[in-house]
């Protein structure tokens, strides 16, 4: 398997897009932890597009938690209705048209195109709509509609970043923790499948579809 490193670059720019407050601690999570950790000045622009007051208070100290270690850190949480995007698609595109001007992402990290879910597939439509010519990685997330795939790209992990990573999931977002779906296992085997798909050293990996890049 080819291994393309980020690991050697003095910099990095980084775009999170999330509909919901725990979206993208769950889908690219360990990789935002791997990036801040590995390399030396990362910016990061963290996005969240759907909460109400409970979440968004979860969700703002979840991410300052996982983004503390980078110098440079920029987190938006908007108040869109949750599971209407569709419907209220307009005035989200006009978010993504502010950010596009905003910033210039070296990667992106977005909803994965073909998931079951409506509001993260119109914010996988929107990322693609609107940065042209950049890394757009789409993360997964496990859920009741079974659509997970078989992801092209694997983002390695060592152990004790996946479990650091599930640890503040599950430390934040206590208003999820009657779900059936929001167990550290859970979320801790996803990463095992996809490690041992992967050959990950460590047993782990984050998955990911990436469409098209140059080399």
């Amino acid at each position: 398997m080819l291994n393309l490193s980020f690991g050697n670059r003095p910099s990095m720019t980084i775009l999170c897009l999330g509909a919901h407050c725990d979206d993208i601690e769950i889908g690219c999570g360990g990789a935002v932890l791997k990036y801040i950790r590995e390399i030396k000045e990362v910016k990061v622009h963290w996005v969240v597009f759907s909460s109400d007051a409970r979440r968004e208070k979860e969700a703002s100290a979840c991410a300052r938690e996982f983004l503390e270690p980078a110098r440079d850190k920029h987190i938006a949480i908007h108040r869109f209705r949750n599971s209407f995007f569709p419907y209220c698609g307009g005035e989200i595109k006009e978010c993504f048209e502010k950010l596009k001007e905003a910033v210039t992402p070296d990667i992106i990290f977005t909803h994965c195109g073909g998931d079951a879910h409506q509001d993260h597939r119109i914010i996988n439509e929107l990322t693609w709509n609107t940065f042209r010519n950049h890394l757009i990685l789409e993360y997964e997330i496990a859920k009741y509609d079974a659509d997970l795939r078989s992801p092209n790209a694997f983002i390695h992990l060592d152990e004790a970043t996946c479990r650091e990573k599930v640890r503040l999931i599950m430390k934040h977002f206590i208003s999820q923790s009657d779900k059936m779906w929001f167990t550290e296992d859970l979320f801790l085997s996803v990463m095992r499948i996809r490690g041992m798909e992967s050959n990950s050293p460590s047993g782990y990996a984050e998955g990911y579809y990436c469409r098209k890049f140059s080399l």
